[in-house]
């Protein structure tokens, strides 16, 4: 595991305050898969996500858990923790529960201001902020929000998201809003015209999520409004953190226009500053490459012909105001009026790989370059002596095409505008990448699907419906920031300062299933990680490798490899993007889990805001389901609940206590209601006895295994049984069905969350174990208590691998489909676990060990490749497949976890180790 400030104060703290002498607590509770019993945590270090404390600090929440029946909520409902004297202030709140009613996982907000190197979480009352708390007062419909100097007006309707931003009284910003372009066609692509309208945010609702004392949160939706027309619906939050001089701004938008007509060709967030500095003393920056920065006045007073003097100079460079101008060299004074006030100024970004910065005096005047560069982190400023605004994009040059934009500088009022889509790119075109193109019946549809494994439908393949979600930063400062603090605030926007427990401090509460910290004590243990680690690697850098950037598509990756061409199989229908096939998400978050590691943490997370928005619809007919992989995002005609998966972003929330992602899951509770509108089956054809209209024909695995993580996340925030009886409902009914698991799908009522029997015929589907019901299993079994549904799934569990005599003794014949041995092994070592099985234990070891990837020595295992053979130069490891990836990488972490006591035998007897 990664060496983390978090980690080591973990390892030596051996005595703390135990949070039993602050809250009440249950004994005798189960844990997870663990022979242990759960005891209380004594101590809870943090550190933080990179390893060292931050230049600066904004105030950041992040989850903790709790081992069960240890913790529980206080009779007076409010949660008392501190960080100690001297540390920053910290708000607290219940985020799950076990089913006890005792306390899973907790929510901390901690204050802006000068961060440690780390902290230890205990009870206690909270510390009072330096600088004054956030306070939220409602008022005409709207809200004040009061944070230190700085005081936020939210109007609750109209266009502005924000009305005004004073400090100490001064207003610095106002008439924060959102701004959008529509064009009525694509890129002129022969004779013809395209024009453009400009749409604004309209708010429909307010909500005042939470009011401090460390955190207030603001959520406000609407729809962008112009041209006669209400379109793209958005949802934004705006965090305000004591001792923050800064908002930060959640940015949800869903795309529900008609692909064929509306095109966006534009997106942002804009604000206006005040500009009352004398024009030499208004100042303009913008994060360059790496540190970089770049800045000038309005007005420079550097460069001229006459020199006004160092001390003029100077001050100007450092963004502060000038001298009295009756010291300047007499020329300069009176030749001030002459040099010119440049007023607007841009940075595009419209590639991953460069960025182009330019100014010009005002509208109707040419653009002058300025500069350009590769990839930087995107923060602008604009202001002057008596205060400015800086705002900022996360994942700038990653989400390409994108824009940094100042207008009117000279003026009494400057825009400033972050350009979620550059104006300057061509418009974004959402239409199919394919017509019908003779697939105009089923049957040719799947013949299609044979040679390109794309499962294509006309009118299945549109965008609509589908989301994004972008982070931004927004401060109202004082004065102007130096290069350096700007450059600080930059890193800030680009990577978050991010407070983080350990994976053994995680581990020990028993969260998430089966897997364990990272681990590499033993010979084979050692192999196992080796291989762990060079698969995780290789995502990284085929990231950057192959370009897998840009506004829909960062956070996602390729599903199949072309080694003959060296590229992924961006352009063969179903092997293009990933979108979730085969668990990719749960692969990298337990990855993450298990060694703390911060660039898996910020791959994962941006995985997790690209399949849950870009990948699932949010309106329309198929609302609640996600797209199969394919060419686009969105293109494939098969929709599922497989895709659209809570498991994918559990983690991510428990861990973050993210309000977006929980929007996300909570979107899904009732999307079982709608499995008829989207019949997975519907190219097949139909049994004579097919089944009532109120059931629809669902999987066990595939279709109910990803509905069932929506409702465990509900019940665990809730702790409405509601959903937790909608669960038991459905693992009560597969247990009766005469084949349980074996009969791999049944007739399904969304209104008791019931299948109806039979359920005579046997089958195994390697797909039924692979979208994340193998985790959830591990998880529900040690939450509820279904005895028949245990022992179906265990001896699902115990079989799907076995011998086929063994098969046939239990079922009467073997009915094959059973595929991925190697991975599905997983399922035999948690069966062993159970039954505390030594024997099945090392058959589930040789049923893994059985897969090519772990005989590979990762030495060798990478090529380069350069030349003309390829675009680049890059680093290739042969036969890649993520969904061979992902399942193989579970399997490994799931396996380490159940079977540590027999893998050296297992890995000596196959010959892997000495």
């Amino acid at each position: 595991m990664t060496d983390t400030p978090a980690r080591r104060t973990f390892l030596r703290t051996a005595t703390a305050t135990s949070l039993l002498a602050a809250y009440p607590i249950t004994s005798h509770a189960v844990t997870a898969n663990t022979r242990s019993k759960p005891a209380p945590v004594r101590h809870t270090a943090l550190g933080w996500l990179d390893g060292k404390a931050p230049a600066r600090f904004e105030g950041a929440t992040f989850g903790v858990p709790w081992p069960r029946g240890t913790v529980r909520l206080p009779a007076d409902k409010r949660l008392h923790f501190t960080l100690g004297a001297g540390a920053p202030a910290m708000q607290s709140w219940p985020l799950a529960y076990w089913p006890d009613g005792s306390l899973k996982w907790t929510a901390h907000a901690i204050a802006g201001g000068a961060p440690a190197e780390g902290w230890e979480l205990r009870p206690g009352a909270p510390v009072a902020q330096a600088g004054g708390t956030v306070k939220v007062r409602q008022a005409a419909g709207g809200a004040v929000v009061s944070a230190g100097e700085l005081t936020w007006t939210v109007p609750g309707t109209g266009e502005h998201l924000v009305r005004s931003a004073t400090r100490s009284g001064r207003v610095t910003m106002q008439n924060l809003k959102l701004v959008a372009l529509r064009q009525d066609g694509a890129q002129l692509e022969a004779a013809g015209t395209v024009s453009r309208q400009p749409f604004t945010s309209r708010i429909t609702a307010m909500t005042v999520e939470q009011s401090g004392p460390v955190r207030a949160v603001i959520k406000l939706d609407g729809v962008h409004t112009g041209a006669g027309r209400d379109w793209l619906p958005f949802s934004v939050r705006l965090y305000f953190y004591s001792g923050s001089d800064s908002v930060r701004i959640v940015h949800t938008f869903i795309y529900d226009g008609n692909p064929e007509q509306d095109f966006i060709a534009g997106l942002g967030v804009t604000a206006q500053v005040p500009m009352t500095d004398a024009s030499h003393d208004r100042h303009v920056r913008f994060a360059g490459e790496g540190a970089g920065v770049w800045g000038e006045a309005v007005r420079p007073v550097t460069g001229l012909r006459r020199d006004p003097g160092q001390a003029y100079r100077d001050a100007q460079i450092a963004g502060q105001a000038l001298p009295p101008l009756a010291g300047m060299a007499k020329t300069v004074q009176d030749g001030l009026r002459w040099i010119p006030e440049w007023g607007d100024f841009s940075l595009a970004q419209l590639t991953p790989d460069g960025f182009v910065l330019q100014k010009r005096l005002r509208s109707g005047r040419a653009w002058i370059d300025i500069n350009a560069g590769t990839r930087t982190n995107g923060l602008l400023y604009a202001g002057g002596a008596a205060g400015g605004v800086a705002l900022g994009l996360k994942d700038f040059w990653q989400r390409a095409p994108v824009q940094l934009d100042v207008r009117h500088a000279a003026t009494d009022m400057a825009d400033v505008t972050a350009w979620l889509w550059s104006p300057k790119a061509p418009a974004m075109d959402m239409r199919s990448y394919r017509g019908e193109d003779g697939m105009d019946t089923h049957a040719r549809q799947i013949a299609g699907l044979n040679i390109t494994y794309e499962d294509y439908e006309a009118g299945w393949d549109a965008a609509t419906g589908v989301a994004r979600t972008s982070e931004l930063q927004l401060w109202v400062l004082g004065t102007t920031p130096s290069h350096a603090r700007l450059s600080e605030m930059a890193e800030g926007v680009a990577h978050p300062p991010r407070p983080v427990i350990s994976a053994e401090r995680i581990h020990a509460c028993g969260v998430f299933g089966d897997w364990d910290p990272v681990d590499a004590g033993t010979p084979a243990r050692k192999l196992i990680e080796e291989r762990l680690t060079l698969q995780l690697d290789q995502y990284l850098r085929e990231t950057e490798q192959h370009r897998w950037y840009g506004f829909w598509s960062f956070g996602d990756v390729m599903h199949s490899y072309d080694g003959d061409r060296h590229m992924w199989r961006y352009d063969i229908g179903g092997y293009a993007w990933d979108n979730s096939e085969l668990s990719t998400d749960l692969w990298l978050w337990y990855s993450y889990l298990r060694s703390g590691r911060a660039d898996l943490f910020r791959y994962a997370e941006a995985m997790t805001r690209h399949t849950g928005e870009v990948d699932v619809y949010h309106l329309g007919r198929f609302k609640g389901f996600g797209t199969r992989h394919g060419v686009q995002h969105w293109s494939d005609s098969s929709k599922q609940p497989r895709v659209s998966n809570a498991a994918y972003r559990r983690i991510y929330y428990f861990l973050t206590a993210d309000e977006r992602v929980g929007d996300l899951m909570r979107e899904l509770l009732d999307s079982d209601r709608d499995l008829h509108q989207v019949d997975i089956s519907r190219k097949l054809a139909k049994a004579p006895d097919a089944q009532p209209s109120t059931y629809v024909g669902a999987s066990f695995g595939t279709v109910w295994g990803s509905l069932i993580a929506a409702w465990l996340a509900e019940w665990e925030r809730t702790g409405d049984t509601r959903w937790r009886d909608k669960i038991v409902a459905g693992m009560d009914s597969i247990a009766g069905l005469k084949r349980q698991w074996f009969a791999g799908g049944a007739p399904y009522d969304h209104r008791t969350g019931r299948f109806q029997g039979p359920g005579e015929r046997a089958q195994f589907s390697n797909l039924n174990g692979v979208f994340g019901v193998v985790e959830m299993n591990s998880e529900l079994l040690t939450l509820v208590d279904v005895p028949a549904y245990r022992s179906a799934w265990l001896q699902y569990c115990r079989t799907y691998n076995a011998p086929k005599a063994e098969i046939v003794a239990l079922l009467g014949s073997d009915p094959g489909g059973r595929g991925m041995g190697d991975t599905n092994s997983r399922m035999t070592a948690y069966a062993a676990y159970q039954a505390r099985d030594r024997a099945l234990s090392l058959r589930a070891w040789r049923e893994f060990f059985a897969s090519d990837w772990i005989r590979q020595d990762p030495r060798t295992a990478l090529r380069r490749i350069d030349g003309a053979a390829v675009l680049r130069p890059l680093d290739e490891l042969a036969n890649i497949s993520t969904n061979g990836s992902a399942q193989w990488g579970l399997a490994a972490i799931q396996h380490m976890a159940l079977g540590a006591d027999t893998l050296d035998e297992a890995a000596r007897e196959a010959g892997l180790v000495k």
